[in-house]
């Protein structure tokens, strides 16, 4: 049996890991009886640890949010995976988030034990993040928004579209969506009565309007971003049978330029877009797999003169 104090430290550990445990649980983890157990809860609380103790046959523990944070008892890999995240955290988008990954890695990177340390170093020494200048959100601003989406409040705030122009807008916020380099919040335009994507660093002063309502009919709001972002903007787009598992072809397409949708085991359909049909026909020869172009018209005409000249390309380039 664990002694007192080594015990109340592997209940902090277990606690965290579920949002409730029955007390049978608890005693069989730690291999002690259920009024032990009870005995290790009381000090826990009188150490200001906020747990909450449930009656009857549902009953059970869980660890609550309290008025202070306290210390954090993380398992080897839990640790690892947080110091990865903090060390890769300066490509993030939100403004300012570098500095405070930065203070809290130093933090933690000081108590982990020697062998995790190694571990976590050897991951940030050899880890190289491709980042290029992508637009910055403040993180007030996405924070007020995600409690908008949670709380289901109506936002208003002005818009910067593409071109420049600055709205005002009336949204009933749905879903924050991040692509890997920017943020996008998907809403339902009040004054327009549609679904919208707008870019999270294009919002400016976001405030709530004290107005609740209820959700109309939300898309998917993964699949919304990625359809505005990879075909909705551009003058074509494409539908294209890929002849190819669709897992296969996602591995192909970044998220941003596409979305695949199985048909079956052997073939997907591919929605993208771009401004000119040549741009979409070479992307889809450099996918490595056979297709069949099924709109628009102007791309099959551009396969057809792509083909034509290589195949006068390749007459030329034999051996005579």
């Amino acid at each position: 049996m664990l002694e007192t104090s080594a015990r109340l430290l592997r209940l902090l550990t277990i606690l965290p890991s579920r949002p409730a445990w029955t007390g049978t649980e608890l005693a069989e983890r730690l291999d002690v009886t259920v009024r032990t157990l009870r005995r290790d809860m009381t000090k826990l609380r009188d150490l200001g640890y906020p747990v909450v103790a449930t009656p009857g046959v549902a009953g059970g523990y869980r660890l609550t949010a309290g008025s202070t944070l306290p210390p954090l008892l993380l398992e080897d890999d839990e640790a690892v995976a947080v110091v990865l995240s903090l060390s890769t955290a300066t490509s993030h988008t939100v403004t300012g988030i570098a500095d405070t990954s930065t203070r809290a890695l130093a933090k933690i990177e000081r108590i982990l034990p020697a062998r995790l340390r190694q571990r976590a170093a050897a991951l940030r020494s050899t880890t190289v993040a491709l980042t290029g200048s992508p637009p910055t959100v403040d993180p007030g601003a996405l924070t007020l928004i995600a409690e908008a989406c949670q709380s289901l409040h109506r936002l208003t705030f002005g818009y910067r579209d593409r071109d420049g122009s600055l709205t005002t807008r009336t949204v009933e916020p749905h879903r924050l969506v991040h692509t890997g380099r920017r943020w996008y919040l998907v809403a339902r335009d009040v004054d327009r009565d549609a679904w919208r994507t707008f870019r999270a660093d294009r919002i400016d002063q976001p405030k709530t309007t004290g107005i609740r309502f209820r959700p109309l009919d939300p898309p998917d709001a993964a699949a919304f971003v990625a359809d505005a972002v990879s075909t909705a903007p551009y003058r074509y787009q494409a539908r294209v049978r890929v002849h190819a598992p669709a897992n296969a072809v996602a591995e192909r397409v970044p998220a941003g330029t596409g979305v695949v949708e199985a048909v079956d085991s052997t073939s997907c359909l591919l929605m993208t877009g771009a401004d000119s049909p040549t741009m979409i026909a070479v992307h889809l020869v450099l996918l490595g797999h056979d297709f069949t172009v099924l709109e628009p018209p102007e791309l099959i005409d551009e396969l057809a003169v792509l083909a034509g000249r290589l195949a006068t390309a390749h007459e030329r380039s034999s051996p005579s």
